[in-house]
């Protein structure tokens, strides 16, 4: 169990607050104690943050992580199965993979497939994707929602973590209760990606 969380600018030219890095990892150490990490994208609007549990390749697998020229960055919690065995398809397609930790193969399944990178992926994860050549950012959850990811879209971009309270971190996110949420929870029904935060979703499977 890792923790992962960040923030992402529509507008490029407009930063995140840098210290929104260390306020969200805090939040969020008790998924990660074995270390902390963060990515400001160029420009500073772009914001990946990691704590992480080591479980694979303990000493080369600390994240943020990235590809050969660093123009494309993730942050990944969970497993990826038979992830081996992709790392040796992308070696003979010409990949130079630096760890044997199965965040890295994420980046570079990117590389060579794009979003279709998703469709060679088993396992349960939560995954943040940073492509800096083409200014965006890809969130990714398994197919059965195993792993979290909440997200919240503000008026000039998107907050997303591993758990709600990483969000309200953000000075402009202010913890409101989703009256219709509730409502439908005391009449026994769950309204898929909802959340009992206003504002808030559940990225879904």
């Amino acid at each position: 169990m890792c923790g992962i969380a960040g923030e992402y600018r529509f507008d490029p030219e407009s930063p995140v607050e840098p210290a929104l890095a260390g306020r969200m990892a805090s939040i969020l150490r008790h998924r990660g104690p074995d270390g902390r990490g963060r990515h400001l994208g160029p420009r500073g609007s772009s914001l990946l943050v990691s704590t992480r549990l080591a479980i694979v390749d303990l000493d080369h697998g600390a994240q943020p992580m990235s590809n050969e020229d660093g123009s494309i960055w993730v942050v990944f919690n969970g497993e990826l199965y038979g992830f081996a065995e992709i790392a040796r398809d992308l070696e003979r397609r010409g990949h130079r993979l630096r760890t044997a930790c199965d965040t890295e193969v994420i980046v570079h399944l990117y590389e060579e497939h794009g979003e279709d990178f998703v469709d060679r992926l088993r396992g349960e994860f939560a995954i943040a994707l940073l492509d800096q050549r083409r200014d965006r950012l890809l969130l990714v959850r398994d197919r059965f929602g195993i792993k979290p990811l909440y997200y919240l879209e503000l008026a000039d971009g998107v907050l997303f973590a591993s758990e709600i309270k990483a969000l309200f971190c953000h000075p402009r996110a202010r913890p409101r209760l989703n009256e219709t949420t509730l409502y439908h929870l005391l009449h026994g029904l769950m309204l898929p990606g909802e959340t009992y935060f206003e504002g808030v979703r559940q990225l879904e499977p």
